[in-house]
């Protein structure tokens, strides 16, 4: 078993032996996260990297979770529960973080902050959270759920969702909404 694997196994059950990884896969989450794990180090174009790619776009569909196997994540991935989970395949993940429901870690399309974000180790990351833009996230950072986090946070920090508020702008939607159809 890999040694990145062990540590994912380890998040879910504080073990990593044979009987526990078979156990484990039966968790919808650590499946998918086995899964991500196996679609990253296997060639897209090798035998096993075809097999995992099915069966991960398979569950990936089934369980709505979306991580290219590009995305960088290190080992100790906890998935809370499986369900809208989106990672840009550019994303940094640290290790020991954990994701829950309705995640989302996505990129700026323009500004200074352009681009995606980057994880620190042992980031607890909240329901329904989006995480977007050239932003670093440091180590040991607690993001409360319902954050809309756009900005670096320092380690060792607790990020709580504040008051919305608007801020009037000409063309908010550009680089954002493409192809617009123009009705006849």
């Amino acid at each position: 078993m890999d040694a990145i694997i062990k540590a994912d196994l380890y998040r879910y059950q504080a073990s990593t032996g044979r009987k526990q990884l078979i156990k484990k896969l039966l968790n919808p989450a650590f499946l998918y996260t086995f899964l991500y794990r196996k679609t990253a180090k296997y060639s897209g174009s090798s035998i096993q990297g075809i097999f995992f790619r099915i069966l991960k776009r398979h569950f990936g569909y089934l369980y709505g979770v979306q991580i290219p196997p590009t995305t960088k994540i290190g080992g100790g991935l906890f998935i809370g529960h499986v369900g809208n989970i989106v990672l840009n395949p550019d994303a940094v993940i640290g290790n020991n973080c954990n994701i829950a429901q309705g995640v989302t870690i996505g990129q700026e399309n323009r500004g200074q902050k352009k681009g995606v974000p980057k994880i620190g180790n042992e980031v607890w990351i909240g329901a329904n959270t989006v995480i977007v833009g050239n932003i670093t996230i440091g180590n040991n950072v607690l993001i409360a759920p319902n954050c809309f986090v756009n900005f670096d946070v320092p380690n060792n920090a607790v990020v709580i969702s504040s008051q919305c508020s608007i801020h009037p702008k000409e063309n908010a939607t550009e680089n954002y909404i493409d192809f617009k159809y123009v009705t006849p």
